[in-house]
């Protein structure tokens, strides 16, 4: 018979499981990164999707923008035992702009796109699916270019009272042909030149779900199935997509969870660091 433990975790604490080493590194939030480990051979679930586990007990999961206040993580050790636990999520407040008396015409794309943008985001998502055996995500993430912040994570929109879509990245302005470099290594699995919203976009995986993506690019420099090491020149800022000036707009992502990235670097550093 399973031996069925119910733990609860106080907000933002790493732990211990008294039975399996359960460890969990990173802050309980929203669009946050977690690294965990156990004991080898367990398995891991959270949420329903049962997670990879290397070798050596290595996992990690994400929170999305919106995860709710309370979520579990599940972990059966080789021996069968079964403990679930549960952790308070911090919940983030986000900037929220509203803006009244906008024409439809400027704010719905038109209706002879939406067979494209369907596609396209198909493509994207297929991307992001993928679960590669790769610790990558287990590097310190470095900034792909430096430059002023001039757009965040979670905010969003209200035109006439209808919600758009929350930004999902960070926007890093710079001059278009500026050199966006990979933050961590990875393998490319998505390039294309001209996608309606993103316009150029380029998707590297990092391993175990973990993957950044980067839009709004002038030209990309790398080929999809190429492995590119930390540092390495993967593309160059533009104006591409629905914009309205050259930047770069760095998404990460854990499966479909969408996560800040600037919970995964340090502060931007400065043109002459």
């Amino acid at each position: 018979m399973k031996r069925v433990v119910n733990v609860v975790i106080a907000l933002g604490l790493a732990l211990a499981g008294p039975a399996f080493g359960l460890e969990i590194t990173g802050q309980w939030e929203q669009g946050q990164l977690l690294i965990g480990k156990v004991e080898a051979g367990s398995q891991v679930e959270f949420g329903e999707r049962k997670l990879r586990v290397s070798d050596e007990g290595v996992f990690v999961f994400g929170l999305d923008r919106d995860a709710p206040e309370e979520v579990s993580l599940a972990v059966t050790s080789p021996s069968g035992e079964r403990e679930l636990h549960s952790f308070s999520v911090k919940q983030r407040k986000y900037n929220i702009q509203r803006v009244e008396g906008v024409p439809a015409r400027t704010v719905n794309p038109p209706a002879e796109q939406l067979a494209r943008i369907r596609e396209e985001s198909a493509l994207t998502r297929a991307a992001r699916a993928r679960d590669l055996d790769r610790q990558d995500f287990l590097q310190t993430f470095h900034w792909p270019l430096v430059g002023p912040i001039t757009g965040v994570y979670g905010s969003q929109r209200f035109y006439n009272g209808e919600p758009r879509q929350p930004h999902y990245g960070v926007d890093v302005a710079a001059p278009t042909g500026t050199v966006v470099r990979a933050p961590v290594a990875g393998v490319v699995t998505l390039t294309h030149d001209d996608m309606f919203f993103s316009g150029g976009t380029l998707v590297v995986d990092h391993g175990y779900g973990v993957s950044s993506t980067f839009i709004h690019l002038s030209k990309i420099l790398v080929e999809e199935g190429q492995e590119v090491k930390q540092g390495d020149p993967i593309a160059e800022v533009g104006a591409t997509g629905r914009v309205t000036g050259p930047h770069l707009d760095w998404r990460m992502n854990w499966f479909d969870q969408r996560l800040d990235p600037q919970l995964r670097v340090g502060p931007m550093p400065s043109a002459d660091d």
